[in-house]
């Protein structure tokens, strides 16, 4: 018999959601056809307090403070064990008992496909949000594609992808960490992919509702440029989604101001260690139709 897939799964939580994350972890441990270990990072918070508790056979790990979404998932990582790669957010959850082996074979069918988003839908049926489809003509939504971003909430990949990609970008705190990974993932002759036809259940929530969305995610806009771009992409990536965010949010100078205190922070700052994209990187990307100047 051959051996069934192991897939390291990772949950973030802030211990805010007990319901959800049940749920969630329930959804993990009902999986057929692989083999999960499962940590739940506790991102300023002790999961072992967990009430009701975690189930069994569930590892824990609290961080004394919130160190950020990526950065959490990181720390994640080295405590569990397996081939694959399975990052699932809090308030998600995976309602096909066969998602993470259909998963696998899918990335195993195709070596080239470095990291799997799947379809999201809201769990009572309400619609989807247009941006949990990562690409700029969305269409249908259960229309797979080649995707250059990601929404980190489910994510499955290679564990060896991963680690050559230097894990999530974890300077970013929140934002933008999905295309950080994304474009890593392409850089090693990979491709990311958007599964139409493999299905989770995500609340539908605005981003908005975090006061520092603004400002981290000028920021993030540009430390992903600092950090990946040849250097004469770098003034022609952060001019364009300036322009976006002139024309998308002229008529509200609030939301304008915090979003170029971030930009400004964004110049002024370390965003960790550059790692540029070749050019042949950004020729299978634009060729794939989405280079990475927009």
């Amino acid at each position: 018999m051959a051996e069934l897939p192991a897939v390291a799964v990772v949950v973030l939580t802030q211990g805010t959601r007990p319901v959800e994350l049940r749920r969630g972890l329930e959804s993990v441990l009902g999986q057929q056809g692989v083999v999960t270990d499962v940590v739940v990072v506790g991102n300023g918070w002790d999961p072992a307090t967990a009430d009701p508790s975690l189930p069994a056979g569930v590892r824990s790990l609290a961080l004394p403070e919130n160190i950020g979404i990526p950065a959490g998932r990181n720390a994640g990582v080295p405590l569990v064990s397996g081939e694959w790669l399975f990052f699932l957010d809090d308030d998600a959850d995976i309602p096909s008992p066969t998602f993470l082996a259909d998963a696998v074979a899918k990335l195993r069918g195709e070596p080239d496909l470095g990291m799997l988003q799947p379809r999201l839908r809201v769990p009572d049926g309400g619609p989807a949000p247009r941006r949990w489809i990562p690409r700029i003509r969305k269409g249908d939504p259960e229309r797979s594609s080649n995707v250059f971003a990601v929404l980190e909430a489910v994510i499955v990949m290679p564990r060896a992808v991963f680690e050559r990609a230097g894990g999530w970008a974890a300077p970013f705190f929140y934002a933008h960490e999905g295309i950080d990974l994304a474009w890593k993932v392409w850089d090693q002759d990979k491709r990311v992919w958007y599964a139409g036809d493999l299905v989770a259940e995500h609340p539908s929530v605005s981003p908005t509702r975090h006061s520092y969305y603004y400002r981290l995610n000028a920021r993030n806009r540009v430390w992903l440029a600092r950090r990946n771009l040849p250097a004469v992409l770098v003034p022609l990536y952060v001019g364009s989604w300036t322009g976006i965010q002139l024309l998308r949010w002229f008529r509200k100078p609030a939301v304008l101001r915090a979003w170029f205190g971030g930009w400004a922070e964004g110049w002024r700052t370390d965003p960790g260690e550059r790692r540029p994209l070749r050019w042949r990187t950004v020729a299978r990307m634009t060729a794939a139709g989405r280079p990475p100047i927009v």
